[in-house]
């Protein structure tokens, strides 16, 4: 049986009137939620295209200008950097130039791109990642300025930052200018990780040699290159507004475009950086699936088994969930690949370098006689010696000892001398600013409970007693039991995320300062 639910009687004009006055009232608080929401998570970063077109076209006054750009060169409105400038009453651009992909992305990793002309505007295009590398005399005899805008990820094996390069030294032999228009590091501007490139294990890289994850911008990098390879050319930088080194991609609301076909998103650039260390061997990096990078793996590893050991390795950051694919492309084509796919949890925490290393190292030893590295292996990670180590069964940890020293140097001595954007590298941290950020944070209500304060100072004491003894082994230990405290606080929502990423942040470099 059936029951019709009864109404109070209500007269038709008067249920009109209700009903309009309740839509303009929801109308009118989606209208102030709405703006409420888009001030909060309004635009922060003006990149350097931008700032170029508004404050600094004198730099090109009277001048012709070769463009090198791809896809990822656009405004916050997605209009083409070639379009603004063509387009542009006072820019005269008279030639345009590619990377690896082409301008307009549409090359696969590793092809050689063509030189034609562009149909839309009717320029040359000429092509830096062909049968030449660097732009030559011919390239240029139409050009005074050469200006770089295109979107980079971090990684020291992507080779947009080397296309920069060879730009820099092109422009000195042939007496041009160049401006690079700035963007962000698309995984941040903190993290420095991996060996400095040595000379014999370069590829496509020239002389400029960089750890696997340099922490820095396009503007800053040439800057350094002008300096570190004394090129002697007249170099401008548009530096972008707003932009700090603790941003990551999704945080400078600007729109992310896919910065090459198996980059589609700001999560595949940090995973890239980090996974690709399993390439060049028998292992996958999940080229040929929708989650390149994401996927990695083996048709010889069982899945399971790899993502309960990985777990049991605390990487931080990230989790792991078994997983089997069978690549439509590339290695591994039609066969089906055990493995794990990379979920990335706290951006901030991720080592890259670590959780490559980690994954290969996992792999590897689950099978040592089908694990092989290839020849070439050295150009990829960047160390003659880290590529015979990985080969000889050696652990991550260990790998990663043989370069801390250098990397060290090299952040303080060179790399940190060219940065462009706040927050710079400080003076040597103690455990006294340690303390100093908790009492903040506490004052902030970014540690909610007392008790979460009080411990943290207790091991904090005991973190200065033995700096004061400069017991350095003594000191890491601690601060290790330290960054354990801070995530059994987050886990049980003690601190709030901000809280736990500064302090850990904080305790990290403390850890590099006593290794």
């Amino acid at each position: 049986m059936m029951f019709k639910r009864s109404w109070p009687s209500i007269p038709t004009s008067l249920f009109l009137i209700v009903l309009i006055g309740v839509l303009v009232g929801a109308t009118t608080v989606l209208a102030e939620g709405g703006d409420g929401e888009q001030e909060e998570d309004s635009v922060q970063v003006k990149p350097g295209v931008e700032v170029f077109l508004d404050d600094h076209l004198d730099w090109i006054e009277g001048k012709r200008v070769g463009l090198a750009t791809n896809m990822t060169g656009v405004d916050r409105d997605l209009n083409s950097t070639i379009d603004l400038l063509y387009e542009h009453p006072d820019v005269d651009l008279t030639a345009l130039y590619g990377p690896e992909h082409g301008i307009r992305g549409n090359q696969e990793a590793g092809e050689y791109v063509e030189s034609y002309t562009d149909e839309r505007t009717g320029l040359p295009v000429y092509s830096l990642y062909g049968p030449t590398w660097e732009p030559t005399e011919e390239m240029l005899e139409d050009v005074d300025v050469l200006i770089y805008d295109i979107q980079d990820i971090g990684s020291n094996v992507y080779t947009y930052i080397y296309t920069l390069g060879f730009i820099m030294e092109a422009a000195a032999e042939h007496d041009k200018s160049v401006i690079v228009l700035d963007r962000p590091n698309a995984i941040g501007g903190e993290h420095v990780e991996g060996p400095v490139r040595e000379q014999e294990s370069v590829s496509f890289m020239g002389d400029f040699l960089l750890p696997v994850r340099h922490g820095m911008t396009a503007g800053e990098l040439a800057t350094m290159w002008k300096d570190e390879h004394d090129l002697n050319i007249d170099l401008k930088v548009a530096e972008m507004d707003g932009w700090e080194r603790d941003m990551h991609f999704e945080d400078t609301g600007l729109p992310w475009v896919m910065t090459s076909p198996n980059i589609p998103t700001p999560d595949s650039a940090t995973l890239y950086t980090g996974t690709i260390l399993v390439a060049n061997s028998t292992l996958s990096d999940g080229l040929g699936t929708t989650r390149p990078f994401e996927l990695v793996g083996a048709p010889w590893i069982d899945a399971e088994e790899l993502a309960e050991e990985m777990e049991q390795r605390d990487i931080e950051g990230v989790s792991f969930r078994p997983a089997y694919f069978d690549p439509m492309y590339d290695m591994y084509e039609g066969e089906i690949v055990g493995g794990v796919q990379v979920h990335i949890e706290n951006e901030s925490a991720i080592e890259v370098v670590q959780l490559g290393l980690e994954l290969a190292t996992a792999m590897r030893d689950q099978d040592p006689d089908k694990y092989e590295l290839d020849d070439d292996y050295n150009e990829l990670i960047g160390s003659k010696e880290a590529q015979e180590m990985l080969s000889d069964g050696a652990e991550a940890e260990d790998i990663i000892a043989t370069w801390k020293g250098d990397l060290n140097t090299w952040i303080e001595d060179v790399r940190n001398q060219y940065l462009l954007y706040p927050p710079h590298p400080s003076d040597p941290i103690s455990t006294e600013d340690i303390q100093g950020v908790v009492t903040d944070l506490e004052e902030s209500g970014d540690i909610i409970d007392d008790d979460a304060v009080h411990d943290m100072q207790l091991h904090l004491r005991a973190v200065s007693q033995y700096e004061n003894q400069e017991d350095g082994d003594t000191v890491i230990q601690h601060i290790g039991g330290f960054q354990d405290l801070l995530e059994h606080q987050l886990d049980n929502e003690l601190i709030s995320e901000e809280a736990y990423d500064d302090l850990h942040s904080q305790s990290e470099q403390l850890i590099e300062q006593w290794e």
